[in-house]
């Protein structure tokens, strides 16, 4: 029972973080299959690109909430293997892998963006939103989406480390490990963005309806 207690949590946040709402979602809108559109990936900005932004917002919230869910779950169990602020970690990092690696697609996912959000939003609440301020800021003056979330997700750990260490507040250990993995994460999963923002081959995001250049980030 013990083992169930603990084990039980982590198998439903990497299902809930597999869920490929992108590809869900895009159907509803018309694109059958959303993987051979656009930038192939099944992430919301790809669904902006090709479904449109009422698809897009809802792929966005989606992707945003099952990464809180995955959380949210984890807080209604009581490990004994484990402490309480240990499983909701692994958790968290579990459902991030369920959207860059899930089982539903052959483990060919999301970039992990949207379901970090979430999760960290529901663990680093103030965290998140100094990061997610951040994202907000380089999108607008750049139109890179691509280069908000790598920012952002760097932005992260520094945070964590500013309050923990400057500032003399109690962050445990484990949550500086989360924020520097996710951030890693993120970068790994950004190599392709990466490259075409060194040379300049990246795609700005575009707001008009007729979004026919819009960042290939997902």
């Amino acid at each position: 029972m013990e083992f169930v207690a603990t084990l039980t949590p982590i198998i439903i946040a990497y299902l809930l973080g597999g869920i490929p709402f992108g590809l869900l979602i895009a159907r509803l809108y018309g694109v059958p299959d959303i993987r051979q559109e656009g930038s192939g990936n099944i992430g919301a900005t790809n669904v902006w690109r090709v479904a449109g932004p009422k698809a897009a917002v809802w792929v966005y919230l989606l992707d945003i909430g099952k990464g809180v869910a995955a959380v949210l779950i984890a807080h209604q169990f009581t490990p004994v293997l484990v402490s309480k602020d240990v499983l909701l970690v692994v958790c968290a990092v579990v459902a991030v892998a369920g959207n860059l690696f899930p089982v539903y697609l052959r483990f060919r996912g999301g970039k992990g963006v949207n379901t970090s959000l979430g999760v960290m939003i529901t663990l680093l609440p103030l965290e998140t939103l100094i990061c997610l301020t951040v994202f907000l800021v380089v999108v607008v003056i750049s139109r890179f989406i691509s280069l908000g979330s790598l920012l952002a997700a760097i932005c992260l750990p520094g945070v964590v480390l500013v309050e923990k260490f400057l500032l003399n507040r109690e962050v445990a250990d484990i949550y500086l490990y989360l924020t520097v993995l996710v951030a890693l994460l993120v970068i790994l999963s950004h190599r392709q963005n990466i490259g075409r923002l060194l040379t300049g081959k990246e795609n700005r995001f575009s707001f008009p309806s007729n979004t026919n250049r819009v960042g290939s980030h997902v």
